[in-house]
């Protein structure tokens, strides 16, 4: 399949046949609309799922499922390809006058309660405000009050939320933030090796190659696109007009 480069939008073709792809590794919130696409996936390669599930308030996230739509997605998930199979992101932690330290400590309790049956891991990192992530916060959810606090705050949330992953036997990880890392916090591999390994019953060769500093990930081709999302997160960076992607998707 011939996909622009996200990072230079110079396109490049990616071949997805059997033998030319090594694992898949799939983000969503919403796995239902393409839960043929798994199928077909497995028949070419192993995946993983990383499921992001924050449970926003909706100012924040107008277009995203609700929490037990994504909880029965994800117990779906592993009960039929394996629990190794997916990773519950709760990602990007965000500070504002919604969501303050106290919202994500009982929020994220109750997720931990609701999804730890399913997975052994959560993925975090601390929301980076991005100009394209102040600019869509500003137009989309203007009465909201964001704030970038020092890296000690944010350390202590992020090592608190840790905390209670680890009560609820979980494994929490950071990504791409190693100046955020204490314990228990490890740094993520989000496209895992090991975890695809296992899933594949085999050893899956290939070299750590991060994104971006402090990207502990394996080397992978992404074929994602930008400005193609439609769940409308005020806080997203990925989506430069949301009612143009809401448009060409319900004209699509």
């Amino acid at each position: 399949m011939d996909v622009p480069n996200p990072y230079g939008r110079k396109p490049w073709r990616v071949s997805l046949r059997p033998g030319d792809v090594d694992a898949f590794v799939f983000w969503t919130r919403n796995t239902r609309p393409f839960r043929d696409g798994l199928d077909a996936a497995r028949k070419v390669a192993p995946f993983m799922v990383t499921y992001t599930v924050t449970g926003y308030p909706a100012v924040l996230e107008r277009g995203v499922p609700p929490v037990d739509h994504a909880v029965r997605e994800i117990a779906w998930l592993a009960r039929t390809f394996g629990p190794r199979a997916v990773v519950w992101r709760y990602d990007p932690v965000i500070w504002s006058d919604l969501t303050p330290p106290a919202f994500h400590r009982r929020n994220f309790m109750q997720l931990a309660e609701h999804l730890a049956p399913h997975v052994d891991e959560v993925t975090l990192s601390a929301a980076t405000l991005y100009a394209k992530t102040t600019r869509n916060l500003k137009r989309l959810a203007p009465q909201v009050v964001v704030e970038d606090p020092e890296s000690d705050m944010k350390r202590e949330l992020l090592a608190g939320l840790g905390r209670i992953a680890v009560d609820h036997g979980l494994k929490p990880t950071l990504c791409s933030q190693p100046h955020l890392l204490t314990d228990p916090l490890r740094a993520a591999a989000c496209i895992d090796v090991a975890r695809l390994s296992d899933i594949a019953g085999t050893v899956i060769g290939a070299r750590q190659k991060g994104n971006r500093p402090g990207c502990a990930c394996a080397e992978s081709r992404d074929i994602g696109r930008y400005d193609s999302c439609a769940h409308g997160c005020a806080y997203c960076y990925a989506v430069r007009d949301h009612a143009k992607v809401v448009l060409e998707t319900d004209s699509g």
